[in-house]
């Protein structure tokens, strides 16, 4: 493990536990967006030349879907700050995530496309109704 960027081999396996895409919420959030009739590319690159991948993506109507975990993107509800031997490691980790989240937004808008956060934590339901009116306000303008 000389070379890992993990502060501990407990920390890569959390990390490398955790899926990078087909989580529940995912699953959730694109049933519930594909129930409203809308259809989506899932896990692209909405900007081929910026490796950043959205969760779901209308190409046409340039909407990029992020659906972020409470945890490792620092939600203001749910997370908690680690403490401990590792929470250096953790907590600038997450910082980060929220710093690459935020200029991942200002690239896309500034490539005009509209970004839509959802939390894990939100109703599938009601975040798809949401991803909807972007989607289609997008679409009539």
């Amino acid at each position: 493990m000389a070379d890992s960027w993990a502060s501990s081999p407990a920390s890569r396996a959390v990390m490398r536990a955790n899926p990078g895409r087909d989580t529940r919420p995912e699953l959730a959030l694109r049933s519930a967006v594909h129930a409203l009739g809308l259809r989506y590319r899932v896990n692209t690159r909405p900007l081929r030349n910026i490796r950043r991948t959205a969760d779901l993506v209308f190409t046409r109507a340039k909407v990029a879907v992020f659906l972020d975990g409470c945890f490792w993107h620092g939600c203001a509800e749910h997370h908690r700050p680690a403490t401990g031997t590792t929470a250096e490691f953790w907590n600038s980790k997450i910082a980060g995530n929220v710093r690459r989240d935020a200029d991942t937004d200002e690239r896309l808008k500034q490539a005009g496309w509209q970004v839509v956060r959802v939390w894990e934590h939100e109703n599938p339901e009601e975040a798809a109704s949401r991803v909807a009116q972007v989607v289609n306000a997008r679409r009539l303008a």
